[in-house]
């Protein structure tokens, strides 16, 4: 299994949203780095919701129920989509400011490339966000 994370601005797709309708396709990513990691999804991959911009947090995991197809908002073929369900909501929301903080995580995408809408995390720091947060899987 690989893991990820998905930013959404929560006045946009927020957390609650995703739990009010079950499942949605994860479209309009216009960036290249992005959707190569969209692409590397696999069904079963799980991936950190996090609310940018307002709120700034990982609020909940997400499991990727269809991997990759041609996105439906574009005709361009070369933008993909995938399907995401909710799997769970974090028990503490983890913030931007703490997860900068934390040393362990200080290579993590987030930290580094903090404009990438859809990255990679890798599993010591899925480990460390789960920890912070207080949530069990």
């Amino acid at each position: 299994m690989e893991y990820w994370l998905l930013k959404s601005e929560p006045n946009v797709y927020s957390w609650e949203q995703l739990v009010h309708d079950k499942e949605t396709i994860w479209d309009g990513v216009r960036n290249y780095a992005a959707r190569l990691n969209l692409m590397g999804m696999k069904k079963g991959d799980m991936a950190f919701f996090y609310h940018s911009n307002a709120g700034m947090e990982i609020v909940g995991i997400v499991k990727i129920s269809k991997t990759y197809f041609q996105d439906p908002s574009t005709e361009d073929e070369r933008w993909v989509s995938v399907c995401v369900k909710p799997f769970k909501k974090l028990h503490n929301p983890v913030a931007l400011a703490a997860i900068k903080n934390e040393k362990d995580l200080a290579q993590m995408d987030l930290v580094r490339l903090g404009r990438l809408s859809v990255q990679k995390v890798q599993k010591k720091e899925w480990e460390k966000v789960l920890e912070m947060s207080h949530t069990k899987i």
